[in-house]
């Protein structure tokens, strides 16, 4: 860019871990190119480009487009050099239609084309048109664009991209494309490169992450890829925290729940999509696994990480969900114990094959069925953060997590088994003001549905790189880590790390 002053960007995210990563390319991607962030103080509106990073997964991704749009409508009539942007998997799926609903957006990009941003931005302005740009396959994989981190102390490290399974109320495959995996060498580079610049933990992302490395592992050997993964970040030095998220109940296998358990490093959480109870609903679901199985992996989880923190994905009133269907659900839901469920109400999304099915369970009786799994839910959520107090929690303070941690002149941090614990920073361990990226001990004092709070004085605190980066205002910018997508055949081996004992709670 020529100007003299650089023009700001301000993105708007929505939908999953994925899209927030992306977001994350996004803005590394516009800095290379010589954008500025907006000021964080700053609406959004205020940038000389605003970037909508959309969903498609749910129903009312639509509508919560449209209407930001709409509010933006006479902002952009009001300042004609202010750019519009939309990407990510509404784009993918509605193309043209979004500068038909919108005629004021400058660019519509999809999920395989974020590093064109730049260009398509640049060329919409030449030209005095909108521009579209959807790429029906991936060409490089978005972890070789640069990234602009948000967070000083946690890294999200994408695996894989795209999907295999054909889960019939899902829209992911259609719009990621089928599913790629990165070398493992680029994997443990980025989680060194992010490591190096004081980051203490990670998440690696994958649409089905525990299928990765399906084309080339050796599974009748009893070893995976994945295994093989977490064990190798176990071995980067200065990495304190491993998660990952999401793993598909159907590629869960003994090896992954070992290299778990005996990898210190790897936090004992789960996030285990479930989605229905009912075999019937999950034969109908195509989700190739059974109700009973689901279990198997609970115990096994369980057996090998006693305190682990299991957490799960489950859709209510998927078409032809019967009482006895939504009774299996919640049989299962109590058995699991989880400590927290993400439940959502079916919407039929066009393009998938659920919406066309016959039966469609009316909005009355899933709305009640709705409230009868998040009731019981809580109760289980409440009694096992009940379970926390007097037990001695290692937290990642965290930043922006409380929204009343201002009233209530707490902070908050992440638990090794994901349990959000809001706690008072004050006691003679503290050395100075805590921080987010700081590492503390705390005592668990009080147990809610959705935190625990810990109102003791602060019984350990580790000063960290992180949390001088995050006090100056400081992120990670990791640059592109390699070009060209994984090639076929096994890739370069990982080194093998002999695991010493099974780590604290964590995700």
């Amino acid at each position: 860019m020529t100007a003299a002053v650089p023009r700001t960007f301000a993105i708007r995210t929505h939908g999953c871990q994925m899209n927030v990563h992306d977001s994350e390319r996004l803005a590394g991607v516009l800095v290379e190119a010589g954008w500025e962030p907006a000021p964080a103080d700053a609406a959004p509106e205020d940038a000389d480009l605003v970037v909508f990073n959309t969903c498609a997964v749910r129903e009312n991704a639509d509508n919560k487009l449209y209407g930001q749009l709409g509010r933006l409508a006479p902002v952009k009539a009001a300042r004609p050099d202010q750019q519009i942007a939309v990407g990510g998997c509404l784009a993918q799926k509605d193309r043209e239609t979004v500068t038909a609903r919108a005629p004021w957006v400058d660019v519509v990009f999809g999920t395989h084309n974020v590093g064109s941003l730049p260009a398509l931005l640049e060329r919409a302005r030449h030209n005095g048109e909108a521009h579209v740009e959807i790429l029906e396959s991936l060409e490089t994989f978005p972890s070789h664009l640069p990234a602009r981190r948000e967070s000083a102390y946690s890294g999200w490290v994408s695996i894989s991209v795209g999907c295999n399974n054909t889960c019939t109320f899902c829209i992911v495959p259609s719009l990621r494309g089928k599913e790629v995996d990165r070398r493992p060498g680029e994997i443990l580079g980025e989680v060194e490169a992010l490591v190096a610049e004081g980051v203490l933990e990670v998440t690696l992302l994958g649409q089905n992450v525990n299928a990765y490395g399906v084309s080339f592992d050796d599974r009748a050997s009893g070893r995976t890829a994945f295994a093989d993964l977490l064990r190798a970040c176990g071995d980067v030095e200065g990495l304190e925290r491993v998660r990952f998220t999401s793993p598909h109940p159907r590629d869960f296998t003994s090896d992954v729940i070992t290299a778990m358990a005996e990898t210190p490093t790897v936090c004992p959480q789960l996030h285990m999509p479930l989605q229905s109870g009912s075999d019937r609903v999950l034969r109908a679901m195509r989700r190739s696994y059974r109700a009973r199985r689901y279990l198997e992996i609970v115990d096994e989880v369980r057996d090998a990480m006693p305190d682990a923190a299991l957490t799960t994905d489950i859709i209510v009133g998927f078409p032809g969900e019967t009482e006895e269907d939504f009774a299996e659900t919640l049989r299962v839901v109590e058995r699991s114990r989880f400590a927290q469920a993400f439940t959502f109400q079916y919407s039929p999304r066009p393009g998938t094959p659920a919406a066309t099915l016959p039966d469609q369970v009316p909005k009355a009786v899933v709305q009640k069925r709705y409230d009868r799994l998040v009731a019981l839910q809580e109760e289980m959520s409440l009694a096992g953060n009940r379970e926390q107090v007097g037990r001695d929690l290692e937290l990642l303070v965290a930043a922006g997590e409380g929204r009343k941690d201002t009233a209530t002149r707490r902070m908050s941090g992440r638990a090794r088994d994901g349990r959000l614990v809001h706690f008072t920073p004050t006691g003679p361990a503290c050395d100075g003001t805590v921080r987010p990226g700081d590492v503390v001990t705390v005592r668990a004092t009080y147990g809610a549905p959705h935190h625990v709070v810990a109102d003791g004085e602060v019984l350990g605190h580790r000063r960290t790189r992180a949390g001088d980066a995050h006090e100056a205002g400081t992120r990670p910018t990791t640059p592109r880590v390699t070009l060209g997508l994984p090639s076929l055949g096994r890739p370069e081996p990982l080194p093998v790390s002999a695991g010493c004992g099974v780590g604290s709670p964590g995700a």
